[in-house]
């Protein structure tokens, strides 16, 4: 069962986002599950720094499609793009990151390939001959296991945290150019310009380090005390969903299947019960800290670490705590 498998990354200003270096890393897993080759795809403009970072990782090839035409993303040009270059190299499975793009333009990339897609998948196994995924359902609720049917390419899509990007295997990589008549594809959009959705917050996405409050903490005049916590770690503050709807925090620190989802080295939960829809969006964290009163809470069931008690009692200590180690 060798198998080619590409992956389709996203960058923005030459720079590979983090979700990109995770299908990288489950592309590694996977090629080497099915005893095939993984290789990349990386599209833009100037993007040569890139394809020379992604040339020191373990993979068979990365295809560079650098072109003025690939500058600004349109879903237009990057599905007749990827529509010709896999129509040409016919992997078996061609895997992207997650992500706002990908989800504008991937299921009229499937459409126009005839391929099966499997949307926001978690896992894989490898069983009786064939690929088998696992992706969430019902907001989380349940997940699904499904085999794609038919013979053509099948795009999978994977959840943010579901491999870790520090994972990937170095190695080294020849850079291949994708030659194709760029212009000719028609954008099929106007980009008049780029805004950053959360006015210039930060996107927590990118945090190392998350403290996450819930509705546990009691009242909003109790937010400066998780602040501090937040402050002596050099970590940004989230908070699940009755939090943001009782205005205590503003929508864009919001963590779960409604607000943005999150795999930082450390998540400390404070006053979060783990109801399914937050679940989704912080288990993917690399070490869960819980602290609840309640010992029966879900949140202690994917926590690393849990401490049972008091939170306006736990967290001024621990606060404290951090200070003096930190400062000697």
């Amino acid at each position: 069962m060798s198998e080619k498998i590409w992956i389709v990354l996203q960058q923005r200003d030459g720079k590979i986002n983090k979700m990109s270096w995770e299908a990288i890393r489950a592309g590694q897993a996977l090629a080497a599950a099915v005893g095939g080759t993984a290789e990349a795809v990386l599209l833009g403009s100037g993007v040569q720094e890139a394809a020379n970072e992604l040339a020191q990782v373990s993979l068979n090839a990365v295809h560079v499609a650098d072109d003025e035409n690939l500058a600004d993303y349109t879903p237009g040009r990057f599905v007749k793009t990827l529509e010709a270059a896999i129509g040409t190299a016919q992997p078996a499975f061609v895997l992207f990151p997650h992500t706002y793009q990908t989800v504008d333009y991937l299921p009229r990339l499937a459409q126009s390939l005839d391929a099966a897609l499997v949307p926001e998948a978690v896992s894989f196994e490898v069983a009786d001959g064939s690929v088998v995924w696992q992706r969430p359902i019902l907001g989380g609720k349940m997940f699904a296991t499904v085999r794609a049917k038919g013979s053509g390419p099948v795009l999978v899509s994977l959840q943010s945290g579901a491999y870790a990007a520090d994972e990937v295997e170095a190695g080294t990589a020849a850079i291949e150019s994708l030659s194709l008549d760029f212009a000719a594809m028609a954008p099929d959009r106007e980009i008049l310009g780029v805004e950053e959705a959360a006015g210039g917050e930060v996107d927590l996405s990118q945090a190392k380090v998350i403290v996450a409050v819930g509705r546990g903490i009691g009242d909003s005049d109790k937010m400066p005390t998780m602040q501090a916590l937040a402050d002596a770690l050099g970590a940004e503050l989230g908070a699940s969903r009755p939090v943001i709807d009782s205005d205590w925090l503003p929508r864009n620190r919001q963590i779960g299947s409604s607000g943005q989802t999150v795999t930082p080295k450390l998540y400390i939960a404070a006053g979060i019960s783990g109801a399914i829809q937050h679940l989704v969006g912080m288990k993917g964290s690399q070490v869960i800290v819980a602290i609840n009163k309640d010992a029966g809470a879900p949140i202690f069931n994917v926590a690393d670490y849990g401490i049972v008690g008091d939170l306006h009692e736990v967290v001024p200590a621990l606060t404290a705590a951090i200070k003096e180690a930190t400062t000697g």
